[in-house]
């Protein structure tokens, strides 16, 4: 989640998850602290493609387009599940309307384990081909958080493209705000808003943030919700179900940020039917979690400062922005500022703490507003916090960060996919080989994820079997999308996945942070292109990128 607001249709793809300004489980993780070595023969970089015949070709397996037309207006049952065509979904905000959408629910068990108990309903919504004759194998979107709703996230594909051959079906993850229960748990995106004059790291503010998950725990419970049935070994099951239920042969996957993680486990659990897979925002079960974050926010940030640093008018009015940044963390940790803002909405002014771990996060989210970073650092190192501040505050003040995100699949993934395979030592270490010069009380809260491990002893469910932390081996053509600035997957995410997918595509978008596809006309051009060609898409684009031009203060 981030802390700055750039405009709605970037916005929901960036938020990896909880209350946008970082004091919740706000995810972004990955790129190992060792990342393993490339492959002999591999380019750095900006694209690898594995040769390979295209199994599952465009042509292979080829039903009557008409066919795909009429998806979603059947009703039909497998198995355990059973999708019924009814009235569109609702989404968090308004959105421009869909022309001709087909739109109904997908019901399954709650519990696969308990196949005759509790049932859930997803809402699902199916947004027609731009050109009137879809491809007969469409594409289905996979959205991040985890906890963020699919539904909520088409325009944000539309605006890429995305439906330009090939109908685009969004189904809500389990416990989304379209999905039947929705977990969303307000409670604690307002605590994260009444946290802004609290010190970020100080053992009090943990407290009461744990006091807040505990509160969404119990009232779910309340509900009767098995908490330990929202994770992603579920919610691959349940799009493997919505396949068959719409009786589709052949469907390509594109997921962005969580999406990625849950794509992978889906491509591993379920491949059976999936043609081709694209993934943006790389992040692998096998390194999800808090400790590897550091590794994230190392990359993307220095991939930042780098391009101040070629910039001569950047370099020249910022230098050594790295030192400064670093430098000023250690400084804040120990001596926070408070200050007061102005807050589009709010009536008064809004107290602010600014600390070493408010900067940290704040900095992982302005990667995505990039030109203005170096600016804003400056200001800060001489005296002036205001741009920073009113940044941090906006982003757990505005409407669109409350009552969105779907807390009760969060914690259900982190607590049963990801904590049990690390320790609250592994997260402080680090960040420690990373950031050297930081804190303990920063490097003891992940970026994005504070108190993480306290979190989830409070949401107490079983973890996950050691499974759900293999790596991802297949030779399903897949397109790997990451930034150059990518603070919170890591640019370094994407070749390590992309190692163990035999014929993928691994492309790295320079100059561009965390969700490619939101931000690059270049990444939606080579998504097109690989699900028209998924063995050999046109990243002929690379070549004529620019970095921004960052703002220089008078």
């Amino acid at each position: 989640m981030m802390s700055v607001r750039p405009p709605h249709h970037r916005r929901t793809a960036r938020r990896f998850l909880a209350a946008l300004a970082g004091a919740t489980a706000g995810v972004l993780v990955v790129g190992l602290a060792a990342v393993p070595a490339q492959a002999a023969g591999r380019t750095d970089i900006r694209t690898d493609i594995r040769a390979g015949s295209h199994a599952g070709s465009h042509a292979a397996g080829r039903a009557d387009a008409r066919a795909s037309a009429r998806l979603g207006t059947v009703a039909r049952t497998v198995g355990h599940a059973r999708f019924e065509p009814g009235p569109c979904p609702r989404t968090a905000d308004p959105a421009p309307p869909v022309e001709r959408p087909r739109c109904g629910t997908l019901t399954v068990p709650e519990n696969r384990s308990r196949p005759h108990g509790p049932r859930i309903k997803l809402g699902v919504e199916i947004v027609p081909a731009a050109n009137g004759t879809p491809e007969p194998d469409p594409i289905v979107w996979l959205a991040g958080g985890p906890g963020d709703d699919a539904v909520s996230e088409i325009q944000l594909a539309l605006n890429g493209g995305l439906n330009r051959n090939r109908d685009v079906i969004f189904m809500s993850q389990r416990g989304t705000y379209s999905a039947d229960p929705q977990l969303t748990c307000p409670n604690i995106d307002r605590f994260n808003a009444d946290a802004l004059d609290l010190v970020f790291g100080a053992p009090s503010t943990g407290r009461l943030h744990v006091q807040a998950t505990r509160a969404c725990r119990d009232g779910l419970a309340d509900r009767g919700v098995d908490l330990s049935a929202y994770n992603g070994t579920e919610s691959a099951a349940d799009y493997a179900d919505l396949r068959e239920a719409l009786c589709i042969e052949q469907w390509n996957v594109f997921g962005i940020s969580y999406g990625t993680d849950l794509a992978l486990l889906y491509m591993r659990l379920r491949p059976e039917g999936i043609r081709s897979v694209g993934i943006d925002g790389v992040l692998p079960p096998s390194l999800a979690g808090g400790a590897v974050t550091w590794k994230a926010t190392r990359e993307g940030t220095d991939g930042l400062f780098k391009a101040c640093a070629d910039q001569p008018a950047c370099n020249a009015r910022y230098p050594d922005l790295k030192v400064t940044f670093d430098r000023l963390v250690g400084e804040l940790e120990a001596n926070p500022v408070r200050t007061t803002v102005s807050v589009p909405g709010r009536p008064g002014p809004v107290e602010v703490v600014l600390d070493g771990g408010v900067l940290v996060n704040w900095l992982v989210s302005a990667t995505h507003l990039a030109a203005g970073v170096p600016r804003s650092l400056d200001e800060l190192a001489h005296g002036n916090p205001q741009r920073i501040a009113e940044q941090w505050a906006g982003g757990k003040l505005s409407p669109q960060a409350v009552g969105r995100v779907s807390h009760g699949l969060a914690y259900g993934v982190f607590c049963r996919e990801w904590t049990p395979y690390e320790s609250q030592a592994d997260i402080t270490e680090g960040g420690r080989r990373e950031f050297p010069s930081f804190p303990d009380s920063v490097l003891a809260n992940a970026p994005l994820l504070p108190w993480l491990h306290a979190d989830c002893e409070a949401w107490d469910v079983p973890p996950a079997p050691p499974s759900v932390r293999d790596v991802t081996v297949s030779d399903i053509p897949t397109l790997v999308l990451s930034g150059g600035f990518d603070a919170q997957t890591a640019p370094s995410s994407g070749p390590y996945a992309a190692r163990t997918l035999s014929r993928s595509t691994e492309v790295t978008v320079p100059y561009v942070a965390h969700v490619v596809y939101a931000d690059s006309a270049c990444a939606q051009s080579i998504t097109g292109s690989f699900f028209d060609t998924p063995t050999a898409p046109d990243t002929g684009c690379l070549a004529g990128l620019q970095p921004p031009v960052f703002e220089i203060a008078p």
